[in-house]
């Protein structure tokens, strides 16, 4: 069976079955390449240690326990003091770009039509991708059980299926063109979803950014509890530069929580401790890192706390001024331009809901099992924000841009319903 593309056709069956074999293989290297560039940063640091209390073995274990840290897989560290046990889920976000960008980019490769020969259908490279990744992840699952930081097989189960699937799923769709989505029937026609992904995109990215710029300011105020974590947590340079090597990788997370920070959501340091720009409740469990000395220990008050602000003011008027270029370039009416911002504001709220998500989790038992922003009360007020200011400003630039405009033809403006 062939299908005709608008750069050349595209050949399914006949040799679908070695497709599908070369696709697999593809994955089993997505996942041995991920985790091997992981396992030579380990060994570097463990061979430039001056004083390591393990053999190589274990270090080589640490790394396939990190890189299924990376899947969003937890950790249990062991204390062989306390005779127990602690969960470990905060997971680097910049060690997890890795993975994502890989099994992405493989799917697109094997689905993306090149000079005829025959490929597996997106479901099926998803698929075979997919398989291929996951016995790399059983494999690094399995070494690493007898580390001192092992990962639950159970959220291994779950966690990393999940993550190689969506990133897979995300570059199949990459792959045959990026075809619109199955809207609601209610919607076709209605809205337009493209231009609600793009405003959300950037406006994910307002509060983002704006969230870097207040960690990095508050990082930069405390900038000497800072120094003093770090010299206090290691007495040779290789542990310095180890502890700013994951201060590094954790450095998204901290953009994700200075936008939570600015919402309004806040983040939970520990259980029963909430710190938002207007009020800091409970009593705080602070671990000793250089990145958690920017912490406030207070509520700022007056300007300060309305500061925070900007960055999800700044994100719903820039979504509101996209749509309104959009409404008025492509003659939108008021109910489609109305329909899309709401869209839009519903897509960034999903996206900052994942990412916060995604940027906590539990560095402990007891106090320290909740740690970082509260996923659905992050999206809801990425929500609240982009909505109460994007739809309004989108429908007011609309209408003035048209009646701005110069007259048709006809010597009628266009309409504005």
């Amino acid at each position: 069976m062939t299908e005709t593309t608008t750069d050349r056709p595209v050949v399914y069956g006949g040799s679908a079955a070695a497709a599908m074999a070369a696709s697999l293989v593809r994955g089993v290297i997505a996942g041995g390449l991920g985790l091997g560039v992981l396992a030579v940063l380990v060994i570097v640091a463990w061979t430039t240690s001056p004083y390591p209390d393990s053999g190589p073995g274990a270090a080589l274990r640490t790394a396939a326990s990190l890189w299924l840290l990376a899947h969003g897989a937890e950790l249990v560290r062991a204390d062989a003091l306390a005779g127990s046990s602690a969960p470990v889920g905060v997971v680097p976000l910049l060690l997890a770009a890795l993975p994502v960008w890989l099994a992405h980019r493989t799917v697109r490769d094997a689905v993306e039509p090149t000079d005829g020969r025959p490929r597996p259908s997106p479901f099926g490279a998803v698929c075979a991708v997919t398989a291929g990744y996951l016995v790399v992840a059983a494999c690094a699952a399995v070494y690493a059980a007898r580390g001192p930081l092992r990962a639950d097989l159970e959220s291994v189960a779950v966690h990393v299926p999940l993550l190689v699937v969506a990133a897979a799923a995300s570059g199949a769709w990459r792959g045959v063109g990026c075809p619109p989505g199955v809207l609601p029937a209610r919607l076709r026609g209605r809205v337009r979803p493209a231009a609600a992904a793009r405003a959300a995109a950037w406006a994910v990215l307002a509060l983002v950014a704006g969230g870097t710029l207040l960690a990095a300011a508050a990082l930069a105020w405390h900038a000497g509890a800072a120094r003093t974590s770090l010299l206090g947590l290691s007495a040779d340079w290789s542990g310095r530069a180890a502890v700013v090597l994951l201060a590094l990788a954790l450095v998204p997370n901290a953009a994700v929580w200075g936008a939570a920070y600015g919402l309004g959501a806040g983040f939970a340091l520990g259980t029963g401790a909430t710190v938002t720009p207007l009020a800091v409740t409970g009593r705080p469990a602070v671990p000793d890192f250089p990145l958690l000395a920017a912490v406030p220990g207070e509520a700022p008050g007056g300007w300060l706390a309305w500061s925070v602000a900007a960055a999800p003011v700044v994100a719903g008027l820039l979504m509101g001024w996209r749509l309104a270029r959009g409404a008025r370039e492509e003659a939108w009416g008021v109910r489609e331009t109305a329909l899309t911002a709401l869209l839009a504001a519903v897509v960034c709220g999903c996206a900052l809901a994942a990412l916060a998500a995604a940027a906590g989790g539990p560095l402990g038992a007891g106090r320290l099992a909740e740690f970082g922003p509260v996923w659905w009360r992050t999206g809801a007020a990425a929500v609240a924000w982009t909505a109460t200011l994007g739809v309004p400003l989108s429908l007011a630039l609309r209408a003035w841009w048209l009646r701005a405009a110069p007259p048709g033809d006809d010597g009628q403006h266009p309409p504005l319903t």
